[in-house]
């Protein structure tokens, strides 16, 4: 559909509230959203003159269609909204991604063990865990190590007893001198266990019972364990006093603060529980115009993905609707969340803790970007370009016999992967594998549809590199003449052993490992053109043989087969079909049907 028809069929929509879904021209939903009142927000996206930002624009270029969800309330709406969202990850939602994963506390399996933070399960030795943050288990390490002054230096015992002077942390009494061989093997293997006790009691220790310990040990004049103990005691006074109690209440809290920087934006958040400072997560998000939709989506995003709620959330700003987001709170968490917005005192002060954590984050970002900006004008310098490239489009070809020849395209913008932007083609035009006539094929398809105004091409690259030496853009240089395409064509050469070694155009090669910033740049590129276009001709690899499988079934020929895809569109979808389904949408008969359902089944 085009605008006009999407805008005729959105004003047939009822005022009562619900979730409407944008779909692109494969069916693909894009976006999901909410409304109060179904028509009026669905109308908005299609009238010409809204001021939209160019996210939206860019999202609604990409519509072809659209459906809906009528539901009884608002609130009934959100619920099912985050649900959606869930379900299908579109693309243009504000996404909650865990990029955090689960880690672990390690403690290994040598002789003398140690204990260390993991992110996965990856050896021998005892893991604790998982947790969900890094934050925690990063502290924790450090503070059992502190308290029990467990090495932390590189020596391998026992081989390394005696072996040159002790380190530092020995001499200042953050380390038992292990390396010094006066601990035997059980005596290490007490304090260990005590150690892990510590983890698992989550920090809590009688102090008191340790002082009665310590006092045992003088009286039957162990001096050296009596010591040992006064130095622990010490350290857990000390880590406890670090641990500044920032709540005068012991209240469970989550405080919020967002920060935006041209089109970026970060957000910090941070969760005291029973009033302490337990974790620290933060979000950073691309190509943000206001951070107000930002906070209003994200923090919906936030809450359906977690299972820890806080009794209290602090806002540095009011969400679109406070009511509908505190109803929403508590639905999720099956107790009451206060949610507030402080102008003054205690609350304020951890607000404005948590935005001078995002700025801080932010900054940290905005360098790294800063880095690949600078990687971006040296290449552009090597390669004698007018203008530094921000706008990359790689090509790959990748080949599995005559049944998965595809081409892969993906594009890096300020350095950085937009995957947004990766378009995959399956070869249709040419015979064989021909590595030169597919990357003129693919390239053609790409700027043929620049040229016919399709939204999913509108942008012209500041560079192309090709996976490929001089023959590749030997064959796609007239092309790009022919179709009156003038942007900058470069191959990008491997070495024997598939290492990227140089960058070729029209003038030869021109080495670049020498340049680390543009030669980590380029290096990434190709690996990640690879990677793309293999993955594909994986899937549809898997695709066509699968295919060639229903095939086999007698009575089953390739427009049925397209049929069924068409219809059913996964394999899990095609299985969980009934033989009624499959003989409905195959036209086929019923034995024919339950032939096919068995088969289908054992695939």
């Amino acid at each position: 559909m085009d605008i006009e028809q999407l805008k005729q069929k959105a004003l047939s929509l009822t005022m009562q509230p619900g979730v409407y879904l944008m779909k692109d021209k494969q069916g693909e939903i894009i976006y999901v959203g909410k409304a109060k009142a179904l028509k009026n927000r669905v109308v908005s996206y299609f009238r010409q003159n809204s001021s939209h930002n160019e996210k939206v624009r860019k999202m609604v270029s990409m519509v072809n269609d659209f459906d809906y969800i009528v539901t009884a309330s608002e609130f009934e709406a959100l619920v099912l909204e985050c649900s959606l969202i869930k379900h299908y990850d579109p693309k243009y939602n504000i996404l909650l991604k865990d990029d955090k994963g689960y880690h672990y506390i390690h403690i290994s399996d040598e002789e003398y063990p140690r204990i260390s933070a993991a992110l996965q399960k990856t050896g021998s030795g005892t893991y604790l865990g998982p947790y969900t943050s890094g934050f925690v288990v990063k502290q924790t390490v450090e503070q059992v190590n502190k308290i029990f002054r467990l090495p932390t230096c590189s020596r391998k015992f026992p081989q390394d007893f005696r072996k040159g002077r002790p380190c530092l942390n020995f001499h200042i009494k953050q380390c038992i001198g292990l390396c010094q061989g006066r601990m035997s093997k059980d005596e290490y293997h007490a304090l260990l266990e005590d150690a892990m006790d510590y983890i698992r009691s989550g920090g809590s220790v009688n102090v008191d019972k340790m002082r009665e310990e310590m006092e045992t040990a003088a009286e039957n004049l162990e001096f050296e364990k009596a010591a040992r103990l006064r130095d622990r005691i010490n350290a857990i006074v000390k880590v406890g006093d670090t641990q500044v109690v920032l709540l005068p209440e012991n209240r469970s809290m989550d405080v919020w603060g967002f920060v935006k920087n041209h089109l970026m934006a970060c957000c910090v958040v941070l969760k005291f529980r029973e009033g302490r400072l337990s974790d620290k997560e933060n979000f950073v998000f691309d190509e943000v115009y206001d951070i107000k939709d930002v906070r209003d989506e994200f923090m919906t995003r936030y809450y359906a993905n977690t299972q820890d709620f806080p009794k209290a959330v602090v806002l540095d700003e009011e969400v679109e609707d406070m009511d509908l987001f505190q109803q929403f709170l508590r639905h999720r968490s099956s107790h009451a969340v206060t949610v507030s917005v402080p102008q003054k005192g205690e609350r304020k002060k951890l607000i404005e803790m948590a935005y001078n954590n995002a700025a801080e984050q932010l900054s940290l970002k905005v360098q790294r970007t800063g880095r690949e900006v600078a990687a971006l004008e040296e290449l552009g310098r090597l390669l004698g370009l007018s203008s530094t490239p921000y706008y990359i489009e790689a090509y790959d070809i990748s080949n599995w016999g005559e049944t998965a020849r595809v081409g892969g395209m993906i594009v890096f913008e300020n350095g950085r992967p937009l995957k947004s932007d990766y378009k995959r083609f399956a070869i249709k035009d040419v015979a064989g594998q021909d590595d030169y006539a597919s990357m003129q094929e693919v390239l053609r398809r790409r700027f043929t549809r620049y040229l016919e105004n399709d939204p999913a091409f509108s942008r012209l690259p500041d560079l192309i590199l090709l996976d490929g030496g001089k023959g590749h853009v030997a064959a796609v240089e007239p092309l790009l003449k022919e179709l009156g395409i003038d942007v900058p064509l470069f191959g990008m050469v491997k070495d024997s052993r598939h290492r990227t070694r140089a960058i070729t155009g029209e003038g030869g090669e021109i080495a670049i490992s020498t340049v680390k910033s543009a030669f980590t740049l380029v290096t990434n590129i190709q690996d990640e053109v690879h990677r793309f276009a293999i993955a594909y001709q994986r899937t549809l690899h898997k695709k066509v043989t699968y295919e060639s499988e229903l095939r086999k079934v007698k009575g089953i020929g390739g427009a049925k087969v397209k049929a069924l895809m068409k219809e059913f569109r996964t394999k899990k979808r095609l299985k969980e079909a009934s033989p009624n389904e499959l003989r409905q949408v195959a036209k086929i008969s019923e034995e024919t049907a339950g032939e096919l359902y068995r088969a289908i089944q054992e695939l």
